[in-house]
C-alpha cells in the first residue's frame, strides 16, 4: 500500500484534532494535536525518512502518543478513531473552525440546531437572521460571524508569528543536519519581513544552487554564493515590493530577475541584497519595510526611517504577575528580565475593574509597591523595577482609578476590557479621552488580531500594514501626549508593532512569561523613571 504524503498526514491530524474537540473534553489535547499538525506541515525532510529513523518525537509538539497516531495516518491514510469520529459530523462542518473566535461548542450547536454544514451555509444563516433567535447563540455571535467571515477566508493557511518562529527554528536545524554541505541557512518569506501572520514558510540555503525544494508547506531555496543575495531578496518578498523594485530597475535601463540585477546581458549585482540595492542607487531597505508602500521612493531619497532593534531595547513593560492573572511572582519576573541583560522591568498588573482577572485593590497596590521598593533596594543601580498598572478604560473614557492613585505609578497602560461593541465613533472618542488623561503613558493592545477594540475602531483586516494606517491618528494623539501604542496578548517569541505615522517597527524577544513590550516616549514627562525607556523617534 502506498504511504501517505506529509501534507496529507498533517491535514488528517488537523481533522482529527477538530473532530476530537467537537466531542468536548480536554481542550489542551486538541491544541496539542493542532501544534503537531503545524509542525508536520513545516517539515524540511520527507516524513518517511523521519519515521524510518525513529525521529518523530524530535519534532516540536510530537510525543509518544501523537507519534503513534502520525505513524498510523502515514501507513494507512486514516485512523480507527478518526473513522468513528467521521460518522458523527459531516466534513463540511470542519470549515467553521477557520472562523476566528468560534469555539467548538458553538460550531456543534450551529450544526445541530440549524443544520449548518459549511462556511457558505453559515454565512447564509447569519444573513437570514437565523442565528440570533437560537438559545446559546444569539445576536452578538451572529454579528461576530458576519464580521469574521472575510478573515476566515483570507487567513486559512496563516500562522501567528510566534508559531511560525518555532517551526522555522526547527526547520533551520533540520536542514543543517540533513544537508551539512549548506554553509548558511537563512529564514526568508513573511517571517523575515516581521508580518504578524505568516503564510510563506521559506528558507534560503547557501549550496550548489540554483534549486528549490518544497516539503509540504516549507519552501527551501538553494543558491550558490554568486546568486545568494538575489535568491534571498526574491524569497523574502513581498510580491508588491519586488514588482515595484523591478519597475524601478526597468526605468533605469536595468532588469531585476530571480538570479540578480542585469544591465543588458551582464549580471551586475546578485551576491548580496546590499549590492543589489546599491546598484539601483537605493538606500538599503530592511526586510520589515518591504511591503510595497513608499519605501522605494524614500530609499531613493536616502530617507528611510531607522528601525528599533533588539539592542535598542533596555527593558520590559506591561507584564502581569501572580498579583493578578500572571504565572510568576514579581521577583521571579524581575529576575528573569535582569538575567536577560535588561536594565528595567515594568510590572503592569490588571486594575480593579478587571475583577475577572484578579485586578488589584488599593491594598494590593500598596503591597506590590512595597515589594518593588524592597527589590529595588536590593538591586541598587544595576536594575530597576518600574511600578505600573494596566488601568481599565471605562465607557466614558475615564480610567478606573482616581488621579491620586494613578499618580503613584511610574507608568500607566490604559486598555479597553469591556464594551467592545460600541459604535466606531463612540469607541474612538472613548480612546481619545483616555489618551488625554495626564497619567496615561501607553495605550494597550491596540493591534492584537483578535482584539474587539481594534475591530470596532479601526479595521477587521489581518494585515499589519492596513491596521498600521488605520491607527495612525491614535499614534499621533499618543505622540502629542507623550505616550505610545503597545502591542499585547500572548507574545511568546517575536512580534511586531507598526505605527506608521511615527515610523516605528519593533522586534520583540520577550523575557520569561512577559506578554508585552513598549517603546515609550518619556521626553514629554517631567522625569524619566529608572534608567529610561528605549526610544527611536523619526
Amino acid at each position: 500500500m502506498a504511504k501517505t504524503d506529509t501534507r496529507t498526514v498533517a491535514s488528517l491530524l488537523r481533522e482529527y484534532a477538530h473532530r476530537t474537540s467537537l466531542r468536548g473534553g480536554n481542550p489542551y489535547r486538541t491544541k496539542a494535536y493542532l501544534r503537531a499538525a503545524d509542525s508536520l506541515a513545516a517539515l524540511s525532510q520527507p516524513l518517511d525518512r523521519i519515521i524510518a529513523t525513529g525521529a518523530l518525537t524530535r519534532i516540536p509538539g510530537i510525543g509518544d502518543a501523537i507519534a503513534d497516531i502520525v505513524r498510523k495516518l502515514y501507513e494507512t491514510g486514516t485512523h480507527p478513531r478518526l473513522e468513528k469520529l467521521r460518522e458523527e459530523v459531516p466534513a463540511g462542518v470542519l470549515e467553521l473552525f477557520a472562523l476566528p473566535g468560534l469555539r467548538s461548542d458553538k460550531i456543534l450547536k450551529l450544526h445541530q440546531a440549524l443544520g449548518v454544514n459549511s462556511l457558505a451555509e453559515l454565512e447564509a444563516a447569519a444573513k437570514a437572521d437565523r442565528i440570533r433567535p437560537v438559545k446559546d447563540l444569539g445576536a452578538s455571535l451572529q454579528t461576530k460571524i458576519l464580521q469574521n467571515l472575510a478573515i476566515a477566508r483570507s487567513g486559512e493557511t496563516q500562522l501567528h508569528l510566534h508559531k511560525a518562529a518555532a517551526l522555522l527554528e526547527h526547520a533551520v536545524l533540520s536542514v543543517k543536519q540533513e544537508h551539512p554541505e549548506f554553509s548558511r541557512v537563512e529564514i526568508a518569506g513573511d517571517f523575515r519581513r516581521g508580518c504578524e501572520l505568516v503564510a510563506d514558510l521559506a528558507l534560503v540555503a547557501l549550496g550548489k544552487g540554483p534549486n528549490e525544494i518544497e516539503q509540504s508547506t516549507l519552501r527551501l531555496v538553494v543558491a550558490d554564493k554568486k546568486h545568494f543575495g538575489a535568491s534571498l531578496l526574491e524569497a523574502t518578498g513581498s510580491a508588491d515590493h519586488l514588482e515595484q523594485l523591478k519597475m524601478f530597475a526597468a526605468d533605469r535601463g536595468l532588469a531585476l530577475k530571480v538570479d540578480g540585477l542585469y544591465r543588458g546581458r551582464r549580471l551586475i549585482a546578485s551576491a548580496t541584497e546590499e549590492e543589489i540595492y546599491e546598484a539601483l542607487g537605493l538606500q538599503f531597505i530592511e526586510p520589515e519595510l518591504r511591503e510595497g508602500r513608499d519605501e522605494i521612493e524614500r530609499a531613493a531619497r536616502q530617507q528611510l526611517p531607522a528601525l528599533v532593534r533588539d539592542e535598542d531595547l533596555h527593558g520590559i513593560l506591561h507584564s502581569h504577575t501572580t498579583a493578578s492573572d500572571g504565572a510568576e511572582t514579581l521577583e521571579t519576573m524581575a529576575e528573569a528580565t535582569r538575567k536577560r541583560g535588561f536594565e528595567y522591568y515594568g510590572v503592569a498588573d490588571h486594575s480593579q475593574s478587571a475583577h475577572y482577572a484578579g485586578g488589584l485593590t488599593l491594598q494590593e497596590i500598596a503591597e506590590q509597591h512595597r515589594e518593588a521598593d524592597r527589590l529595588n533596594q536590593k538591586y541598587g543601580r544595576e536594575f530597576h523595577i518600574l511600578k505600573g498598572i494596566e488601568a481599565g478604560i471605562l465607557a466614558d473614557g475615564s480610567l478606573d482609578y482616581p488621579d491620586p492613585v494613578l499618580k503613584q505609578f511610574d507608568f500607566v497602560v490604559a486598555s479597553v476590557h469591556s464594551r467592545f461593541r460600541l459604535p466606531k465613533k463612540e469607541q474612538t472618542e472613548r480612546i481619545i479621552e483616555a489618551i488625554g488623561n495626564p497619567f496615561t503613558t501607553i495605550i494597550g493592545h491596540m493591534t492584537v488580531v483578535s482584539c474587539c477594540v481594534a475591530r470596532a475602531m479601526t479595521s477587521i483586516s489581518t494585515k499589519s500594514s492596513e491596521r498600521a494606517r488605520d491607527t495612525a491618528s491614535l499614534s499621533k494623539s499618543m505622540r502629542i501626549h507623550g505616550g505610545s501604542i503597545s502591542t499585547g496578548g500572548g507574545i511568546k517569541r517575536h512580534s511586531t508593532m507598526a505605527a506608521s505615522s511615527a515610523s516605528i517597527r519593533t522586534l520583540i524577544r520577550s523575557a520569561n512569561s512577559t506578554t508585552c513590550i513598549g517603546v515609550s516616549r518619556w521626553h514629554a514627562r517631567a522625569a524619566c523613571p529608572g534608567s529610561g525607556f528605549s526610544t527611536r523617534c523619526v
